[in-house]
């Protein structure tokens, strides 16, 4: 079959056809879809890893005092305002006595009276003591005078009579006496009761403190145990922490952490985990950590303020590890890009735990040396063409290898 004659139209169509194509082709391949992915790569490294814990908490007193009357009452004076700092023992307000300083002044001359019938008591005891023994030597002497047939035993017996007589004399001045001292015991007690009653209408500081609540006004009228004035001993404040129970099981007492206030997002206070709380949050599935601050933040950061806190676990032993933008997941499994002939290969691996800095630990399914994707500006294939570059705009570097934390200047 004979081809068909070009025509003197159709050479320059086809002049013009053909670098077209030819264009399309060359875009295709270098920046289309049949063009090479640029990546960056990286190569796997081992290193000792020391991961961490994320956590959000609030700032809270380690120690409160709401302080209040022991029973019910009405407020006479306030002396503190909200942010003042007090000194331990200082007072901070007053209930209304009423009537206890009359009370008062009632059980001291009851004291005093309760005082004196001691004395007439003893004064009567010592009394019939001197009775019984002058009864007791005239029972002796006039036994003896009865011997020598001086006297009679009629008047014998009177004297002896007379002894019983002055011994239950004695027995009832002591009765009395004990009762007297009991007596005055009995108001001794009630005295001193009402004296700390009426101290407890003085509402004092326990400790040095910063006023953080005026609950009530002078005229007031409050029942037992209602506040007037909290305090906090702001020398102990600690983060109440909440951390994911996944992952969490590492976390213990004197682990380091860092603090960053949401007022201060750039600056990061030290701290460590204080206490674990023995019970988790089964609702929320998180566990509860109390993190110190070491030293306090000064300016004294607010109460209630939100908090983010890292808490940095025990050092791992030394293991593969990748950055975290090299793990993808294709086809429901967890792997990596790793080149082999210039060609990528998805690589299986099983990961571990990740620190703050995006390192991740892999537990099977690279080697130390092993040249794997770290970044790669579009999805890759198992027939994708790559083309290896320093650095792809957009993405963040590689993280470093990991400081050792024993190491002098390593972030604690």
């Amino acid at each position: 079959m004979a081809l068909p004659s070009l025509t003197g139209r159709a050479l320059p169509l086809l002049g013009f056809l053909v670098p077209l194509g030819a264009a399309f082709l060359w875009l295709a391949l270098t920046t289309g879809p049949l063009a090479p992915v640029p990546v960056t790569l990286t190569t796997v490294t081992a290193d000792a890893i020391t991961p961490s814990l994320f956590g959000i908490g609030t700032l809270e007193a380690r120690y409160t005092y709401r302080i209040g009357p022991t029973f019910a009452g009405r407020v006479s004076r306030v002396e503190m305002q909200v942010g003042e700092r007090v000194k331990a023992g200082q007072l901070l307000g007053e209930m209304d006595p009423v009537d206890l300083d009359d009370r008062v002044a009632a059980q001291e001359a009851a004291q005093r009276r309760a005082e004196s019938g001691i004395e007439a008591a003893r004064a009567q005891t010592d009394d019939a003591r001197a009775r019984r023994e002058f009864a007791t030597a005239q029972v002796k002497r006039y036994e003896q005078l009865l011997l020598a047939k001086t006297a009679s035993e009629d008047s014998v017996e009177a004297k002896r009579q007379e002894s019983q007589v002055a011994k239950a004399g004695l027995q009832a001045a002591q009765a009395n006496l004990e009762s007297a001292e009991q007596e005055l015991n009995r108001v001794r007690a009630e005295h001193e009761a009402l004296v700390t009653q009426r101290a407890n209408l003085r509402l004092l500081a326990p400790v040095d403190a910063l006023v953080v609540s005026r609950d009530a006004e002078p005229g007031s009228t409050l029942v037992a145990g209602q506040s007037v004035v909290e305090v906090i001993d702001a020398e102990q404040l600690w983060v109440n922490a909440r951390f994911d129970q996944l992952g969490a099981g590492g976390l213990a007492a004197g682990l380091p952490a860092r603090v960053s206030l949401r007022s201060q997002p750039l600056v990061i206070h030290a701290g460590e985990v204080g206490r674990v709380e023995p019970r988790a949050d089964a609702v929320t599935e998180e566990l509860l950590a109390k993190i110190v601050f070491a030293p306090l933040p000064d300016p004294l950061p607010r109460l209630g303020e939100l908090a983010e806190v890292t808490v940095l676990l025990a050092p791992l032993p030394p293991t593969p590890w990748v950055p975290n933008a090299a793990l993808h997941r294709r086809d429901g499994q967890l792997g990596v890009w790793r080149l082999e002939d210039d060609a990528p290969r998805f690589v299986p691996v099983e990961r571990g735990v990740a620190d703050r800095e995006g390192r991740v630990q892999i537990r099977s399914g690279l080697s130390v040396g092993d040249s794997i994707v770290a970044h790669s500006r579009s999805p890759l294939g198992p027939n994708s063409r790559v083309q290896v570059v320093a650095a792809i705009p957009g993405t963040s570097p590689d993280p470093a290898p990991p400081a050792n934390p024993s190491a002098p200047g390593a972030p604690q």
